[in-house]
């Protein structure tokens, strides 16, 4: 499978939002006992063909919730106060969650690279979040990165048809 253009994502995923919306209701009444083991062989053999490189949309597009643990680290490695990179970096979102200041993201390289990639937050290290476990549980946030990750919007086409409903 080839990727969507990223100037065709959002469409692409906003004409299958309602179908993906009623399998994952299905799914979430009676999610496969293998489906964890499923998600993630899908997952992995995506992302032998899937280039993070080569997009980087979701940097470019949306910010991470940051946690204590996050902000310490990056901090850390960028040589400030934890409160120093808050104010310089971060700002309180409606959900009381640190994020971003603006996107794109102010660590994304013009090569599409990450200047913080070692130490950056737990949300990117997990993004698409296609291999968590239970992922039954987070079809509401599946449903948003499809229209983000040409990979999740692959994933979850595969998974379609992979264990039809």
């Amino acid at each position: 499978m080839t990727n969507p253009r990223i100037d065709i994502l959002q469409k692409l995923a906003k004409d299958k939002h309602n179908e993906n919306k009623k399998y994952f209701d299905k799914l979430k009444k009676k999610a496969p006992k293998n489906l964890d083991y499923i998600m993630q062989d899908l997952h992995d053999a995506e992302f032998k063909r899937t280039d993070c490189l080569d997009c980087a949309n979701c940097c470019k597009t949306t910010g991470p919730l940051f946690t204590t643990a996050d902000i310490e680290r990056i901090a850390k490695h960028l040589r400030l106060k934890p409160q120093q990179f808050i104010e310089q970096y971060l700002r309180i979102d409606e959900d009381k969650d640190y994020v971003l200041q603006s996107v794109p993201c102010t660590f994304l390289d013009s090569d599409n690279k990450c200047f913080i990639y070692d130490v950056r937050p737990k949300a990117c290290r997990e993004f698409p979040h296609t291999d968590r476990n239970k992922f039954y549980q987070i079809s509401n946030l599946t449903l948003k990165n499809v229209a983000i990750c040409p990979a999740a919007y692959n994933i979850v086409e595969e998974m379609k048809k992979k264990l039809p409903l």
